[in-house]
Order: C-alpha cells, then sequence, then structure tokens
C-alpha cells in the first residue's frame, strides 16, 4: 500500500449492508472493517481477497470508547487518514409497547446507536478532514408503534448526522445520509419475521445503487 491507497472504514461491516458495501468498495479502496464479529468479518475478508482487494479486520465493540480511540489511531499512525467511513452498525431491539420496554435493551440501544455515534465522530472527523466523506443510514421508524426503544435511539443518531451535515457544508468532510431500501438483512428479519425475503432488494443490489448515487 502506497500514500495514495484510499481507505474506507466501515462500522458494522460483519453482514448486511455494511458487509456488502465493504464487498463492493473492495476493488478501490483498502477496506477496515469493524464489527464484534470475528467470524463474520474473516468471510468478509476472503471475498475482498477474491475480489483481488485488501481489508483490516477490527474485531471491536463501537460502543466501548477505548476501543474506538485505539482504532482511529492505529487509522492515523498507519496511513493518517479515512477517505469514505460507511457507519452501518446498529442494535435492533425487540419491537415492542412502550410501556413493556426493557430497561436494559434501552441502555444497550442508546449505547450503540447514539452514544457510540457520538463518540465516533469526533474520533473520524480529524481523519476525515476537508476532502472525506461520512456517510449514516437513515430507518425512519420512530413514532410508530413498538418500534419506541429502536425508533428513539436511531432518530437521535440520525439527528447528529444531520447537525454535523450543516455545521461541516462549507467545511468539509461531506456527511451524507441515505435511506437503503428493505434487504433480507438480520435487522429486517427481526422486526419483520415471516416476511417473503426474496421480494426485498439484495444487499448486493442496494450497496451498488448507494455508492452509485454518492
Amino acid at each position: 500500500m502506497t500514500d495514495q491507497t484510499k481507505i474506507a472504514l466501515v462500522t458494522g461491516a460483519s453482514r448486511g449492508l455494511g458487509a456488502a458495501l465493504a464487498e463492493a468498495l473492495s476493488p478501490d479502496y483498502h477496506i477496515v472493517a469493524v464489527a464484534r464479529t470475528q467470524g463474520g468479518l474473516e468471510e468478509l475478508d476472503d471475498r475482498i481477497q477474491a475480489k483481488g482487494g485488501s481489508a483490516t479486520l477490527a474485531p471491536m465493540d463501537i460502543a466501548d470508547p477505548n476501543a474506538m480511540a485505539t482504532l482511529c489511531r492505529g487509522i492515523h499512525d498507519r496511513w493518517g487518514k479515512v477517505d469514505l467511513w460507511l457507519h452501518t452498525a446498529i442494535h435492533t431491539s425487540a419491537l415492542t409497547p412502550v410501556h413493556f420496554a426493557d430497561p436494559k435493551e434501552w441502555t444497550k440501544a442508546i449505547n450503540i446507536n447514539a452514544t457510540a455515534t457520538s463518540v465516533l465522530i469526533p474520533y473520524i472527523a480529524p481523519l476525515l478532514g476537508e476532502a472525506g466523506h461520512a456517510v449514516f443510514f437513515e430507518d425512519p421508524k420512530a413514532g410508530e408503534k413498538f418500534y419506541g426503544i429502536y425508533g428513539a435511539t436511531k432518530a437521535a443518531q440520525m439527528a447528529l448526522a444531520r447537525s454535523w451535515a450543516i455545521e461541516t457544508e462549507r467545511t468539509g468532510p461531506r456527511v451524507s445520509i441515505v435511506e437503503p431500501a428493505p434487504m433480507p438483512t438480520a435487522v429486517r428479519a427481526r422486526f419483520h419475521p415471516g416476511e417473503d425475503r426474496d421480494a426485498l432488494a439484495s444487499t448486493a443490489d442496494e450497496a451498488s445503487r448507494i455508492l452509485a448515487q454518492l
């Protein structure tokens, strides 16, 4: 790798849309793939290598600030930058009425969906600089019945992203928010069990569409 190597950081890269985006980007970017699932990251690495690409695997919990600080320091020391950050990591709480909400589920969802985002943005922004590009993924469930915990914490994440996008409009980095089409992912299956998955967009097709849009 040279100083001209483009670096794509994908948080939530072990499966679903994150894995599909990482794989699609790998011919043109060195992928830094972050997720808690070691096995999923290794399978992604196999697919990336089969395409002739390369990846650095980071089996880490994004909700651990110390781990994220170590990750970002390592990226800085090795490459000095991130060209593209795709933040697909999310915690999906079980659907339940708000008056049955589990406090432990709320804590986990707020830590992963909102607090981790508030930590990652200040850590990654200096790596992106003025020319980098951060991408967040909308899922507008806030206020829908049974989506209380997920909807509220996802909305908090998107509020952070929207504020950052406006704040950096003139100075950079570029911040984009996209809304993926329904896909047959584990997230979708948790919310819609029994759904006809064949009628949904594949993660590979949706990754290609999103990257072309960006």
